[in-house]
């Protein structure tokens, strides 16, 4: 693949799925996209994203009552789901994950930062995922569309994980696409100093 294709394929002709064509997904394929995706940085190597993947119709029918209702069928008839979440409690794996320092102690001496911290990398890693699934040949409908209370509740209870956002992966159907919108220049976005 040469690196004008690869761009096309991660970001210039990638679209946000909202449909999908009725091809299914290797569940194999979730271990490739895993195996490229953990080796994004987070700070401190703090790897707080968890992913549950529903991908039979009744994981996904327990996801169904918390989804807004413009979603319903983008997520009820995609053949992978993927509900990223954020653990919390993401500091319990920091003597494996960052072993040169006391790096559980020190979110456990700073509470105040455990929150972002684990919000901020969790998001980072699922843009990691979403790329890895695209470069892997799947197309990615992420979505926020829907009642994160009821889907801690139902998905996570008793856990300190919580959801972050949800994303369909699959082979997605042009013609369910809408119209690419524009997007911010580099002179609205950025400033040079």
């Amino acid at each position: 693949m040469t690196d004008e294709t690869m761009l096309g394929r991660l970001f210039l002709d990638a679209r946000s799925q909202n449909g999908w064509l009725d091809r299914p997904v290797d569940l194999a394929l979730l271990g490739q996209i895993h195996d490229i995706a953990r080796m994004g940085p987070t700070s401190m190597n703090c790897s707080p994203l968890r992913i549950l993947y529903l991908t039979t119709d009744s994981a996904r029918e327990r996801l169904k009552p918390a989804l807004a209702a413009g979603n319903i069928d983008k997520i009820m008839n995609c053949p992978v789901v993927a509900v990223f979440a954020t653990d919390y409690a993401f500091s319990e794996r920091m003597p494996f994950l960052f072993p040169h320092t006391d790096g559980k102690g020190f979110f456990e001496r700073n509470p105040q930062i455990v929150e972002d911290t684990a919000f901020r990398n969790a998001t980072l890693q699922a843009a990691y995922y979403m790329l890895a699934a695209r470069a892997l040949g799947l197309d990615c409908g992420p979505i926020s569309g829907f009642n994160a209370k009821l889907v801690n509740e139902t998905l996570f209870a008793g856990t300190p994980l919580k959801v972050n956002f949800i994303c369909g992966m699959g082979h997605g159907d042009p013609a369910k696409l809408f119209p690419r919108h524009p997007r911010l220049s580099f002179e609205e976005v950025c400033t040079i100093l």
